[in-house]
């Protein structure tokens, strides 16, 4: 019987053995959200690294879009920033464009897990996609929660939990973990109000410091986007539609 587990943040995934393992990377606020938004809307693919200059020069390199944020802003000379809007409000035309992307703490955390069998982007936009996909590979899923700067992340483990209770009624035991244990617990608590539930994290009040309050709002939407899957082949993330 597969089985799911947590990883809390980048900076524990020494502790974890990834080959033979789907690692579900999850950044809700908002680098994952963003990339499923993207692959959703048109975007061909995604370049997701670690630096801005990478980022930049991927740019130059592929002629694709460049976006990137630190701290929460938008990071100055780029294309877009770390908002699903970007690829939404028609500022930009992304459609049949490739994008290049750097954020904080997402991207990071998809870089340091690319040991894993198969890398995918989790949101809570495309969940029931991740259920899908982890149904079909029946292999041990690992959540890699981006957190924040390292540190523990509510909205991140909210989704674990969120994935777990999906996959726990198809089979997948969701027992064996504390981490994924706390995690069902975290989301059976938020699941009838999920944004009131979240309302509380300190990510969520720096994003409404900085008037991001739609991002948080569009973020937590359940399977807006139940059929697209951003997936890890050679150098980028290119959408495995689930049907």
């Amino acid at each position: 019987m597969p089985q799911v587990d947590l990883c809390f943040s980048p900076e524990l995934l020494a502790l974890y053995h990834l080959p033979g393992k789907v690692v579900v990377v999850v950044d809700i606020l908002r680098a994952t959200s963003s990339i499923v938004t993207a692959l959703a809307n048109g975007v061909t693919h995604v370049f997701p690294v670690a630096e801005l200059a990478e980022c930049r020069a991927l740019g130059e390199q592929h002629g694709c879009l460049t976006a990137a944020e630190r701290d929460g802003r938008a990071a100055a000379g780029f294309d877009l920033g770390n908002s699903p809007f970007g690829y939404l409000d028609g500022v930009v035309e992304v459609k049949g464009r490739a994008v290049a992307i750097s954020t904080t703490n997402g991207t990071h955390a998809l870089r340091r897990s690319l040991a894993a069998d198969a890398v995918v982007v989790g949101a809570f936009l495309n969940l029931q996609a991740v259920v899908e996909f982890a149904e079909a590979q029946q292999k041990d899923v690992l959540v890699v929660c981006a957190g924040w700067k390292g540190q523990f992340c509510l909205e991140d483990t909210v989704f674990g939990g969120a994935l777990a209770a999906r996959l726990a009624a198809s089979g997948f035991d969701v027992t064996s973990s504390d981490a994924t244990l706390a995690a069902l617990h975290l989301w059976e608590r938020a699941e009838a109000d999920l944004p009131a539930y979240l309302l509380q994290s300190s990510h969520v009040r720096r994003l409404n410091s900085l008037e991001a309050n739609k991002d948080f709002v569009f973020c937590l939407q359940l399977d807006a986007y139940p059929h697209t899957l951003p997936l890890w082949r050679t150098d980028r993330l290119v959408n495995e539609v689930m049907h």
